[in-house]
């Protein structure tokens, strides 16, 4: 992923395109942004590094 001042919101491949489970990441400054894609202005969960690395590990678990 990308990383500047502005996010770069990639929506995720396990989100389909009826309105269901949505979710976008974006690449930020040590860390990532998560966003529901439907509502592109609410709020944004931040991870640091090595929390987004852990998030992931227990997800694929």
């Amino acid at each position: 992923m990308e990383t500047s001042d502005r996010p770069v919101w990639r929506k995720s491949s396990y989100s389909d395109n009826n309105g269901g489970a949505c979710v976008e990441v974006a690449a930020i400054n040590r860390g990532v942004l998560v966003r529901d894609s439907k509502d592109k202005l609410g709020p944004a969960l931040r991870f640091e590094g090595q929390a987004w690395i852990a998030f992931l590990a227990r997800l694929k678990h």
